[in-house]
């Protein structure tokens, strides 16, 4: 999971968060009665550092190869 966050934030440069939406009911003097408003919750912005990217994609790799190295050290590699 680690490796394929990384390779994503390699691939964007910054990704939107937007809220979630919340309905507001407003009262209106028209003769078609009350119009529903969607009140939209400010957005955040998130831009990962480049010192971030390679830290994720280098941690799973890490662990990756640890795991793949595993049953060899716990004598269940197959190899006999």
């Amino acid at each position: 999971m680690l490796i394929i966050v990384g390779i994503e934030c390699l691939l964007i440069d910054s990704a939107t968060l937007s809220g979630g939406q919340t309905e507001a009911m407003s009262v209106s003097n028209s003769w078609f009665g009350p119009q529903q408003m969607m009140v939209v919750e400010p957005q955040r912005v998130v831009q990962p550092p480049e010192w971030i990217r390679w830290s994720l994609i280098a941690s799973g790799a890490v662990v990756l190869l640890y795991a793949f190295t595993l049953p060899r050290r716990w004598g269940g590699g197959g190899e006999g």
